[in-house]
């Protein structure tokens, strides 16, 4: 791998230029205005890796945005690597609290500013460069490789998912290589070995036929913005549990070790408080809060609306009221069981004078990988090696879908490992990504590729 090494190092600046043509496309996926930049960002990537010399690139058309698939097969007898990742991004707003144009990257001290710098763009492009290092330099690969890169993980991944579930045996390999994930810190290097789930959904309570006058109608008509408050309100109790009947019945707890683990990670919780603005924490139960930031389930109001929210004044009682909620879930809780009790408890104490829906709008089952199998050995020697320390088995508190989807279809588990920081600012103005560690990335996966082979 030394020559595929030094490959990488000496074309670094090209590696930037060329992320920088990719970052340049708007490749929203949740707007309909984007859905053309989306398919110009599949068709560049494809003929992408059609450039670095993969043997097959194609575009896999979808019921929703396109899925891009490029491979490299060198031979039958050695291990093969399934590389995830995204293609599409969040969408840039609010615009006005950008330093830049986020669709015109920016590179200052140190890192480069855009939307998907991070979040999923540069860190997927390390291993298309990773793929070129050794193509160019040694001419073969250690390992053979397959990609599947998305559109549409922003907004749920359904074509991926079905993908996979329909069309997986194309997918055969070994073990799943992703880098979306973020590091502890700069100072403790990390590898997830676990992601929670998600159910979200919305929830909608309709009163009378259509907005009142408040004050010819108030005090008589039940209000449906006042009535989700109440019912919002009652869905966690006084310790912060989640206060839906049976909703912890299969929650797996933290084993001792883990939990050894997490108290021995270099914390400061303080700090993370300054970071984000907040005076105090509100953790479930004796739970500290690094546990509950990735390792406990949570129920949370992502949205909540009804009536007039407009400037100025408008006195009227809103017809309907609307909250869009989200929950985080563990290992063993499964997606559709925790919509029915969600569901289930609403309807148990919705108030006679209103009417509920509820959507279930997109999810995704948690995942947990044994951190001693032989690839996520081979991932951290490998991201030790580039970052001079053993990094850290941890969990993550997002999700990625179809990382369960290539766990539970495919039998096939995945390694994630990510080299951004929650500084970063994924999802957030000024979105960015460190080039030192774009550059060690692609080194990481070198190496990974490298030890890999060895092991199988």
């Amino acid at each position: 791998m030394d020559t595929a090494l030094t490959y990488a190092d000496s074309h670094a600046d090209r590696f930037v230029s060329e992320l920088e043509e990719l970052l340049r496309i708007p490749s929203v996926s949740t707007d309909s205005a984007y859905d053309d930049e989306v398919e110009r960002a599949a068709e560049w990537l494809a003929d992408h890796f059609d450039g670095i010399g993969m043997e097959h690139t194609e575009i896999i058309e979808t019921d929703g945005h396109p899925l891009v698939y490029a491979e490299h097969i060198t031979a039958p007898d050695k291990p093969t690597v399934v590389v995830y990742g995204h293609y599409d991004v969040q969408p840039p707003d609010p615009l006005e609290e950008w330093s830049t144009d986020p669709f015109d990257p920016t590179r200052h001290d140190g890192a480069l500013y855009a939307r998907g710098a991070c979040d999923d763009k540069g860190q997927m492009f390390m291993h298309a460069k990773a793929a070129e290092a050794y193509l160019s330099a040694e001419g073969d690969l250690p390992v053979n490789l397959k990609y599947i890169i998305e559109g549409e993980e922003e907004t749920g991944s359904m074509a991926i998912e079905t993908y996979v579930r329909e069309q997986g045996e194309r997918l055969d390999g070994d073990v799943v290589l992703v880098s979306d994930t973020a590091m502890f810190s700069l100072e403790t290097p990390s590898i997830t070995y676990g992601l929670r789930g998600l159910a979200y959904a919305e929830i909608t309570l309709e009163g009378p036929n259509r907005d009142l006058h408040s004050g010819n109608y108030g005090g008589a008509v039940d209000n449906p913005a006042n009535a989700l408050s109440r019912l919002v309100a009652g869905l966690h109790d006084d310790d912060h549990r989640i206060a839906i009947p049976g909703f912890y019945e299969d929650v797996r707890d933290l084993t001792a070790a883990e939990r050894e683990t997490y108290a021995a990670l270099p914390f400061d919780e303080a700090a993370w408080r300054d970071a984000i603005g907040i005076d105090d924490v509100r953790t479930e139960g004796d739970y500290t809060t690094l546990e509950c930031l990735s390792a406990r389930p949570t129920l949370d109001v992502n949205g909540i609306w009804g009536g007039y929210t407009g400037e100025g004044a408008k006195t009227v009682l809103p017809s309907k009221a609307h909250a869009k909620i989200s929950m985080r879930l563990v290992p063993d809780q499964q997606l559709g069981d925790v919509y029915d009790k969600l569901e289930a408890h609403l309807e148990a104490e919705v108030p006679d004078t209103m009417t509920l829906s509820v959507r279930r709008l997109h999810g995704g089952e948690p995942v947990l990988v044994d951190p001693s199998a032989p690839p996520m050995q081979a991932a951290k020697d490998a991201m030790g090696e580039v970052r001079g320390t053993d990094p850290v088995f941890v969990r993550n508190g997002g999700t990625i879908p179809v990382v369960a989807d290539f766990q539970n279809h495919l039998g096939l588990d995945s390694v994630l490992m990510g080299f951004g920081l929650d500084s970063d600012a994924i999802h957030s103005p000024d979105e960015h990504f460190g080039l030192d560690r774009f550059h060690q990335g692609i080194q990481a996966i070198i190496r990974f590729h490298d030890h890999y082979a060895a092991m199988a």
